[in-house]
């Protein structure tokens, strides 16, 4: 059985075990986020799970099926800078087709921006009324 953990997932992980650096990343590919450096053969795009974003570098031809704002999931490990260093990039034509635990995280954070968002909405309201 093959595990992925989501952004959050992974952040929270290595706060509780630095030396743990390499596993399975997976979430959506972030709109707009996918670049080639001038100075780099690597391939730079934004992995998120709409709460948190995680930079991934991948040398080598991205599959016929990325796409961002579409489910991915890469295998690789964790760089020295701030970004994960992918070694196979796994890519999906439709959500549907996402790991469970995948889908599940994105549409709890969804979810959730969504309830802080109506909250952030009924504080402004009550700050409104109070002028």
């Amino acid at each position: 059985m093959v595990f992925y953990v989501t952004p959050t997932d992974a952040m929270e992980q290595n706060k509780a075990n630095p030396r743990k650096t390499k596993f399975r990343l997976g979430g959506l590919v972030l709109e707009g986020s996918v670049v080639q450096p001038a100075s780099s053969p690597e391939m730079e795009f934004v992995v998120t799970d709409l709460i948190t974003d995680i930079l991934v570098r991948y040398k080598g031809a991205l599959p016929d099926l990325f796409r961002e704002g579409h489910s991915v999931v890469v295998e690789g490990a964790k760089g020295i800078d701030v970004f994960f260093s992918a070694t196979e990039v796994l890519a999906k034509h439709d959500e549907k087709y996402m790991p469970g635990e995948v889908a599940a995280a994105i549409e709890k954070n969804k979810k959730k921006l969504e309830e802080d968002k109506e909250e952030g909405s009924a504080a402004l309201a009550v700050a409104d009324e109070k002028k």
